[in-house]
């Protein structure tokens, strides 16, 4: 349940549109619901502002539809991460509007399409090899209420593609930085601008990238001061941050 939706519930009692038999009803299942396998937590939402979101690596198809179930009659926009076609197939027969982000593997139910966001979050990518991490990031942000705008294939090995958008990335809020190999495109980015800059290192690159770890160690060393680092491949947790940062 969101902030809003208790808001109404509780305007609803006070008006007598509703019982307090009835929202007690709806409230019998805060702060969260036991399934045995799972315990949804159902306050995240108040907590949080935004409500738990689901990764469907390492879960049971058959779990992942039990959760989401219990969710739409809960929380307002659902996010389930790290998915594949098959279990949107199932997902999509529980609510209509699920879309399948195919790059990222996510999928998203939006039921609520109001922009949180005070500005703008710009999702850069280093090269096309990175665009699935920053479609998670992208799709995240989005969900979560943020405008969200995406500049990608702007890596430092041809370095005139980045500066070619310089107002586009002062005018963001917030930016985060998709990147594999050595990693060096956030701290690049954050030199040019004065905004918080999410640096996501990617597990692209040959073999002494070591699955991103490369670009991992590159990013946390970098030499610009407003560079924060998020795990590798972690596109979801980019966005998130990126997503509160851009509600304060």
């Amino acid at each position: 349940m969101t902030e809003k939706q208790l808001r109404e519930m509780l305007e609803a009692v006070r008006a007598g549109k509703l019982s307090p038999t009835q929202a007690l009803e709806r409230l019998r299942y805060l702060p969260f619901e036991d399934l045995g396998f799972a315990k949804l937590d159902h306050h995240r939402s108040l907590r949080q502002g935004f409500p738990e979101v689901v990764l469907a690596r390492g879960k049971r198809p058959e779990q992942v539809v039990a959760v989401v179930r219990r969710m739409l009659k809960h929380a307002g926009n659902i996010l389930i991460t790290r998915a594949d076609r098959k279990l949107y197939a199932q997902i999509k027969r529980l609510a209509r509007p699920a879309r399948f982000h195919e790059l990222s593997g996510t999928i998203s139910i939006q039921r609520d399409t109001t922009i949180y966001g005070k500005g703008t979050i710009l999702i850069v990518s280093a090269g096309t090899a990175d665009i699935p991490v920053a479609e998670e990031a992208q799709v995240t942000a989005e969900v979560m209420g943020n405008r969200v705008e995406t500049l990608y294939d702007v890596g430092v090995a041809g370095i005139h593609r980045l500066m070619r958008y310089q107002e586009k990335l002062r005018q963001a809020r917030v930016i985060v930085c998709v990147a594999g190999m050595e990693g060096a495109l956030p701290s690049v980015v954050a030199g040019l601008v004065a905004v918080p800059v999410i640096a996501v290192p990617t597990s692209v690159g040959y073999g002494t990238s070591f699955a991103g770890l490369a670009a991992l160690l590159g990013m946390l060393n970098s030499c610009a001061s407003n560079v924060a680092v998020v795990n590798i491949d972690n596109g979801f947790g980019a966005g998130y941050v990126a997503s509160v940062i851009n509600r304060l």
